[in-house]
């Protein structure tokens, strides 16, 4: 029997809501684990990257000069964001698609083993967990290892590559949440800004790298998150493209990415034989997020797409579920990491507002039917949520509780 369009919906929903769910969830749990015991929110971050490189936030210093900085590193982390972006838009024109696997590849190396590394180790040292030093470099160089064929290897159990994806997306999301504070808030909403500029304004680089991916009918080498396995089987002469979006995450930004189906044939004879013993069918059964495909491109999932024309034509079974780029991971998670280094309470006020944002985005996929931008909504609805809750809601639940009106 056909599912409900509501099943569906939901179906396809929670397939991306609890991996992002359970990356906010793990890093909450990081930051509560290693933060300091008095405030955390009030440590000094003694972490150098490129987004705080310009100005080092201090206790002492005053609210108009941390914004002045916080400016300023977030203009100086955006330009070279912009500037990578444009750098692998170069490459990728001129078919250096090999260098960028390698680049990719090496990212992931990196993160897990850095990134990861040192969040193990101060695990370690924060549980005091007798361990030696040889046997914990083999443990981490397996786990890297590992990791790296994951993901990237091919007959890696769909569930093993979806773990170490989640990993990836802790490890960032983790150590981004040592900035300072005020870098942190006005970093997250200039990247949702740069977000929207670069997949929807005429020029900007994402949106040049997802029309030039889908005039090549391939994918863009990029960390992603499958939500389930995808296979597509055709066959016929037409010659049509039919496009279908998902997120991909170029660089640290994030956008919703077109691919043709033509690139994905696998197993064509096993779906073209088993759809032959089904017999003839000129249904087509869709998700009901799915668009009507053509030039102008579906949506983010494409879950069972079966046509059948008996008379002669093309022939396609496709099974396409949402694609989910890594750097949705990890702003979302750096958003509620930070929250939860004031109180639960904004946590979870942040957590509800990703996971609205996250649906409406979807929902807007389905109408729209073109490329947008995954983070700004989500980024938007957390940021408001969290000074809201921290600026009127915490004071006046505190306020009765404290006066007896409220248990």
């Amino acid at each position: 029997m056909e599912s409900s369009i509501l099943e569906s919906i939901g179906v396809e929903i929670i397939g991306v809501m609890s991996p992002v769910s359970i990356c906010m969830f793990l890093v909450v749990l990081l930051v509560y684990s290693l933060s300091s015991s008095s405030s955390p929110s009030s440590a000094v971050s003694d972490i150098r990257t490129a987004a705080n490189l310009v100005y080092a936030e201090n206790p002492s210093d005053t609210a108009a000069q941390k914004l002045e900085g916080a400016l300023l590193n977030a203009l100086v982390f955006v330009i070279l964001i912009a500037i990578v972006t444009f750098l692998l838009l170069l490459l990728y024109y001129y078919n250096c698609t090999s260098f960028l696997k390698h680049y990719t590849r090496f990212s992931a190396f990196f993160v897990l083993g850095s990134m990861g590394g040192s969040i193990f180790l101060s695990l370690i040292q924060r549980f005091s967990i007798p361990v030696d030093s040889v046997t914990c470099f083999i443990l981490l160089f397996n786990f890297t290892v590992v990791g790296v064929l994951s993901v990237f290897g091919t007959g890696i159990p769909i569930i093993v590559r979806q773990s170490y994806m989640v990993c990836l997306g802790i490890s960032v999301a983790a150590w981004l949440t040592k900035l300072p504070e005020w870098t942190t808030w006005v970093l997250l909403v200039a990247l949702a800004v740069y977000d929207l500029v670069a997949v929807l304004a005429p020029g900007g680089p994402l949106k040049m790298l997802v029309e030039l991916a889908s005039s090549r009918n391939e994918e863009l080498p990029a960390l992603i998150y499958e939500a389930r396995p995808t296979t597509v089987a055709r066959a016929g002469s037409r010659g049509g493209t039919s496009l279908g979006l998902l997120s991909s995450s170029s660089s640290s930004a994030i956008e919703l990415q077109a691919v043709s189906r033509d690139n994905k044939d696998r197993n064509v004879n096993d779906n073209l034989n088993e759809n032959r013993d089904y017999g003839g069918n000129d249904e087509e059964e869709r998700s009901p997020l799915v668009g009507n495909g053509g030039g102008e491109g579906g949506i983010v999932d494409e879950e069972r797409h079966e046509g059948n024309e008996s008379r002669g034509g093309d022939v396609e079974i496709a099974e396409r579920g949402i694609k989910l780029g890594l750097g949705d991971f990890v702003f979302y998670s750096v958003l509620v990491g930070r929250a939860a280094m004031y109180d639960l309470m904004t946590v979870y006020a942040c957590y509800l507002a990703i996971i609205s944002g996250l649906g409406c985005t979807l929902i807007l996929l389905s109408v729209c039917r073109q490329a947008l931008p995954a983070l700004p909504i989500s980024i938007t609805l957390g940021v408001l949520f969290y000074f809201l809750t921290r600026l009127l809601m915490e004071p006046f639940i505190v306020g009765t509780a404290t006066n007896l009106m409220m248990f």
